[in-house]
């Protein structure tokens, strides 16, 4: 073979062929990609969990089943809040810049989307009166899309506008659509609602527009009506529609109706004033109004012990605690029982099932009369009770308990606490009751009132009481004589009698729901039974 012509067919043994380079360029080019890649992913799934009120956020958190649905809160474990009445709200977020407004929508959103699992500060719940402008059905293109959604607005100041959500099932929308109906008045109260903020909008007029949901998902009814229907927490939401749920066009349509309809039916006189009551400065109560019902737990039986003569009545049943229920206040010396009356304290203390105990006149002395003060149980229906037709109250009924608070009129359900079990609260006395209304009266506080009344009239579940006072008081007009307390009793309750004397003390005190105080110097002071 010639290797001068073919040289490089058959090398030599002792050639080796060149190492290939390594591309150190390229690898690095494939690392950076994936090192950007892994970051991506890091910022993609942090903006994702990060913030699922965004719809692409919270659509790709239902795909990977990372996110629950909204879930229904009891009163004694909701997330805790503020109570900001209409004065507030405006002065809060009035006083907000786009940039700030926008911050705390989205956490507002999320707080809600997260079920308050983890909340920065405490959640915002609205307290105060609202008038219904216009309710309308939820579509499943709108951001709840099941339930009813009603556009008020606040009656103490017409710059705040509220959209309340009623989210529930399907087969309640046809008796919701009978009740949410324009003109209704919506009290939110801080001891019955927690109606969270979900969003704040303002308006281009300067108004503020919030979107509340009632956290409790509770049954509502009217005061003048028997049908109740019961809210249930929405499966998802439809985040794409946006918020507010009323839009601009609809919501000024929903104005307009409401004004033309409201100078149509009041005129240029006015709405009428409230039979009873003088007019004043703040607005009267409405004579229709949406209230939530809370269910009645059942009492279980009491076993009646009898005490053995020689023994002391008030070691066999100890006071309770009370250092909780009011802060700087000396509580009250509950009265002294004979022995001789254990008896008929055991059987006062147990259930309606037993024989009933006649009612007390009011000759008899004072540890007869707590006995009988502490007969009535709490009812186990949750229906509204309404006095039935036909029947006729006394003489000095009408006036004593025409001006009766709507939002518990017509013997309504509300739970009920054992003796000195209620929740905490200020505790007052008779003579604390001129300050309380000259102060703005109770405004969403928890107050409970204790004293010695005399029942001046007495209805199926309304009694009217005048504090009792001394000779020597009343002669120099001092204490509770221009004060008449109006209160109302749950469905089931027996009112005490006419002329009665009824004793509460700081373990059994009533719940004040309202306070006016009239021109002439009367004031009313509402309250409900709230013991067992």
């Amino acid at each position: 073979m010639d290797y001068g012509v073919y040289r490089y067919d058959e090398p030599y043994e002792g050639y080796r062929q060149p190492r290939r380079r390594v591309n150190y360029f390229g690898w690095t080019v494939a690392i950076l990609l994936l090192t950007g890649f892994a970051l991506a992913a890091w910022l993609l799934s942090f903006y994702i969990f990060g913030q699922p009120e965004r719809p692409e956020s919270y659509h790709v958190l239902q795909k990977l089943h990372k996110i629950d649905p909204p879930k229904r809160f009891e009163l004694t474990a909701a997330p805790k809040g503020e109570f900001l009445d209409v004065k507030a709200l405006v002065d809060r977020y009035s006083a907000m810049g786009s940039a700030e407004l926008a911050k705390t929508n989205a956490e507002l959103a999320r707080n809600y989307i997260r079920n308050f699992q983890q909340v920065r500060g405490l959640v915002p719940y609205v307290v105060g009166r609202f008038v219904i402008m216009e309710a309308r059905e939820l579509e499943p293109y709108d951001l709840f899309t099941s339930g009813m959604v009603a556009l008020t607005s606040a009656v103490e100041n017409g710059e705040l506008l509220m959209e309340h959500v009623y989210p529930a099932d399907a087969p309640a929308v046809p008796l919701m659509k009978q009740t949410l109906t324009s003109g209704l008045e919506i009290r939110l109260e801080r001891t019955h609602d927690l109606s969270a903020i979900m969003h704040v909008e303002r308006l281009n007029d300067g108004r503020i527009l919030i979107t509340t949901v009632p956290l409790l998902y509770g049954t509502y009814t009217v005061t003048k009506g028997t049908g109740t229907f019961t809210l249930e927490p929405p499966l998802d939401l439809n985040l794409r529609a946006g918020w507010p749920l009323y839009k601009e066009q609809s919501r000024l349509r929903a104005e307009l109706h409401f004004a033309d309809a409201k100078r149509a039916s009041t005129g240029a006189a006015g709405a009428p004033p409230v039979t009873g009551l003088e007019p004043t400065g703040t607005p009267p109560p409405a004579q229709n109004e949406l209230v939530r019902v809370e269910q009645a737990r059942p009492v279980e039986p009491v076993v009646a012990q009898v005490t053995p003569k020689n023994s002391k009545l008030a070691k066999a049943t100890p006071p309770p605690k009370k250092g909780k229920l009011a802060k700087g206040q000396k509580p009250t010396p509950a009265p002294s029982v004979a022995p001789t009356q254990a008896p008929a304290v055991a059987v006062a203390q147990q259930t309606p099932a037993l024989p009933a105990i006649p009612a007390p006149s009011a000759a008899q002395s004072p540890p007869a009369v707590a006995a009988a003060s502490a007969a009535p149980a709490p009812a186990i229906a949750p229906a509204v009770a309404v006095p039935p037709p036909g029947t006729k109250a006394s003489p000095a009924a009408p006036n004593e308990t025409s001006n009766a608070l709507a939002s518990t009129a017509g013997g309504g359900t509300w739970k009920t606490f054992a003796a000195g079990k209620m929740p905490l609260g200020r505790l007052i006395a008779t003579n604390d009751l001129k300050d309380l209304a000259d102060h703005g009266g109770v405004a969403g506080e928890r107050i409970y009132l204790k004293g010695q009344f005399v029942v001046n009239a007495s209805d199926a579940n309304h009694a009217v009481l005048r504090p009792r006072t001394r000779l020597a008081t009343a002669m120099l007009h001092l204490g509770g004589a221009n004060t008449r307390i109006v209160v109302e009793f749950p469905a089931g309750y027996t009112p005490p009698v006419q002329g009665s004397v009824v004793n509460r003390d700081d373990a059994r005190p009533l719940e004040i729901t309202e306070v006016r105080k009239d021109e002439d110097g009367q004031l009313n002071v509402f309250a409900r039974e709230i013991m067992q």
